[in-house]
């Protein structure tokens, strides 16, 4: 699909969808509990889709409802794991990191011998450190590097070891598997968690299934090597009954940076700003960019004003760079974006998508080492984006068209039902002018 979207300032209200973060731990906790849960999830996503159908997939009943999710759990006990007549499942991750990272983990918590699958860039995706500590614990995994992915075995409670820079994804994975394991578990990270508030999302979602889990930090080999312990005593998931997924900030993101770029105020409502989300610094981000931000109890306004070049870290934000890097590209001076190394892994290397998307709007932005550096214009000039299949890409090119010159033009657009299918039914409803045809 090609989305055609015409400069034009967006301005007014919207509803932050669902957090297809916080879904995922919720939706998998709920199909691990001792009983049925309600779900409270206003929308949804390819990659909560593809969660929903790997955990059916292994025998959890899920039902769609007006208000989100009725979910029944995978029949199952903590001493043999998931019942015989399961095992053998195919799980279909589709194009959802998340997914495959905690679903590996999980499946092999049950001794599902399980095949995955999904698309080709996501079975290209790196495991190899999550996948070594899985069959430490007993399990095998064959396929790695590609799909289909088989395992088979059922993974031992102990201590894993994993390291802090590579995906936050692979503690959450073993943090989701632990409670369903005969025994306690100890996850030790060696050096500083990149991501982590990815982890506090999930150590909350174990702890409203009444799963405790302790944290301990303490200096490892150097002073410069911090290491945390997690500790989980395999109590299992216990169903609250009910509970609700709070506000997206990852996607509420590209219109707070839309209101920065327009000229008039928007306000995104549903958001905590006492969101543990990691993206919730996109706010922090704007301030010093020198947009205005005003905060409500549950809702945030941006009203734009001068912007100016500012030096920031990706460390904790990956997911936030391409959509900044748009503020960026109509700020006056520099800005560096640093610390942008795991980009590479995503969707697509969008170090490098985020890169080709600005250039062709006519951005001055270029790569050095593991930071992109842009130089700041007052307006873009327009033209054709390719989405290369990325989510984030194509709704950051559309935030662009804001200040450019001439239409913008997505190609593969039809990338925003990764995370936001609405997308484009919201920026027209902010005011935005989008023509979407097929690509011929």
């Amino acid at each position: 699909m090609i989305a055609t979207i015409e400069p034009r300032a967006l301005a007014g209200e919207v509803r932050a969808i669902s957090s297809k973060s916080v879904a995922h731990r919720l939706i998998i906790a709920a199909a691990l509990a001792n009983g049925q849960t309600e779900l409270d999830c206003a929308t949804t996503c390819d990659d909560i889709d593809a969660t929903v159908r790997c955990l059916t997939a292994l025998g959890a009943r899920i039902v769609r409802t007006d208000a989100g999710y009725r979910i029944f759990p995978i029949p199952k006990s903590r001493e043999k794991g998931i019942l015989a007549a399961l095992k053998g499942a195919v799980l279909d991750c589709g194009e959802s990191g998340s997914t495959l990272r905690f679903m590996l983990p999980v499946a092999c918590a049950l001794g599902a011998d399980a095949a995955f699958t999904g698309s080709e860039r996501l079975g290209q995706r790196p495991l190899g450190e999550l996948a070594a500590e899985i069959v430490a614990a007993g399990c095998d995994i064959t396929g790695l590097g590609a799909f289909p992915l088989a395992t088979s075995g059922r993974m031992r409670p102990g201590r894993f070891i994993l390291p802090g820079d590579v995906s936050s994804q692979y503690i959450s994975g073993i943090l989701l598997a632990a409670p369903l394991l005969p025994g306690p578990v100890e996850i030790l990270v060696r050096g500083r968690i990149e991501s982590q508030p990815y982890v506090s999302l999930t150590v909350r979602a174990l702890e409203a299934f009444g799963v405790s889990v302790r944290t301990r930090t303490f200096v490892g080999a150097t002073a410069e090597e911090p290491q945390t312990l997690f500790i989980v005593e395999g109590e299992g998931y216990r169903t609250p009954g009910s509970l609700a997924v709070e506000g997206d900030w990852s996607n509420a993101a590209f219109w707070l940076c839309a209101g920065a770029l327009g000229t008039a105020p928007l306000t995104v409502t549903g958001i905590s700003p006492q969101s543990v989300q990691g993206d919730r610094a996109v706010t922090a981000a704007l301030v010093l960019f020198g947009a205005k931000i005003m905060r409500g109890s549950g809702s945030i306004t941006v009203r734009p004003d001068r912007l100016r070049g500012i030096r920031l870290s990706a460390k904790d934000i990956p997911d936030l760079v391409p959509v900044i890097s748009v503020v960026a590209a109509c700020a006056e001076g520099e800005t560096v974006i640093e610390d942008c190394a795991r980009l590479r892994m995503k969707e697509s290397d969008r170090l490098a998508t985020t890169t080709e998307m600005l250039r062709a709007l006519g951005a001055d932005v270029h790569i050095e080492g593991d930071s992109l550096v842009i130089a700041g214009r007052p307006a873009l000039t327009g033209g054709t984006v390719r989405a290369h299949n990325d989510h984030r890409i194509a709704m950051s090119a559309a935030v662009a068209a804001i200040r450019a010159q001439g239409p913008v033009a997505i190609e593969g657009a039809e990338a925003v039902a990764k995370s936001y299918p609405a997308f484009f039914e919201h920026y027209r409803a902010l005011g935005g002018s989008v023509i979407c045809k097929e690509a011929i």
